[in-house]
């Protein structure tokens, strides 16, 4: 998570060891939101709550590929311009978005305006059309690499949460997805997009979302192939 101080005045430092930082309603959460109201909302609200909805899904890989080079926070801003540039990232919809489609989109600076990750965008919601006919969903396709219980680490510490870039699942993951013909999808983006949709529950401990996150997992009905 990249540093924010220039974007909006100086962010809150975390713990040293804890990696755990104080906010203003006295609960502890992880670091990376650096105090930044829209950021922490995304943490709160967001972040690690598991999703079973195609569109939420498909629009998540996607900011994720955009992301790449990037932090999540530029990305998080411009999501409601990105949203109306693809179609609300309904895939169906974006699958048929044309060179004009793309030209606009090189024009709009409401988004990140990058040749290569516009066109990927329009190839992978191709690709999930492919994906939804297969599976019956993208949910029951992207839920089926989740990471078995006993191939996590044994606690979500500050010190574990930081070589947490890529797994073992997530480059499963984007192997598979590549050969798939999907781009922008390689395994550290891919294990950011687990992460955020509630396939690895990373709040650190003492995090006050750690517990209610978990207990979404433990609730969550996983999606199966039709």
């Amino acid at each position: 998570m990249a540093d924010q101080q220039s974007e909006q005045g100086a962010k809150r430092e975390r713990d040293p060891v804890t990696g755990l930082l104080e906010g203003d309603d006295g609960n502890q959460r992880c670091w990376w939101h650096g105090g930044l109201d829209d950021y922490q909302k995304y943490h709160d609200t967001e972040w690690g709550w598991p999703v079973d909805e195609d569109r939420r899904l498909f629009e998540k890989i996607c900011l994720e590929g955009f992301q790449s080079g990037l932090s999540w926070l530029t990305i998080l801003r411009k999501r409601e311009g990105f949203r109306a540039a693809f179609a609300n990232f309904e895939f169906e919809k974006v699958a048929r978005f044309t060179e004009a489609d793309v030209e606009r989109c090189l024009n709009d600076s409401g988004i990140v305006r990058h040749r290569k990750k516009i066109e990927s965008t329009i190839n992978n919601a191709k690709r999930a059309i492919e994906l939804k006919a297969e599976f019956g969903s993208l949910a029951a396709y992207f839920w089926s690499f989740e990471p078995s219980p006993e191939n996590r680490p044994e606690k979500i510490d500050f010190e574990t949460a930081r070589t947490l870039g890529k797994t073992a699942e997530s480059t499963a993951l984007s192997k598979d997805l590549k050969k798939r013909g999907w781009s922008f999808v390689g395994p550290t983006t891919v294990y950011a997009f687990m992460q955020s949709m509630g396939m690895v529950n990373d709040h650190l401990e003492g995090c006050c979302c750690r517990e209610p996150v978990e207990q979404a997992r433990t609730d969550f009905t996983r999606p199966v192939p039709l």
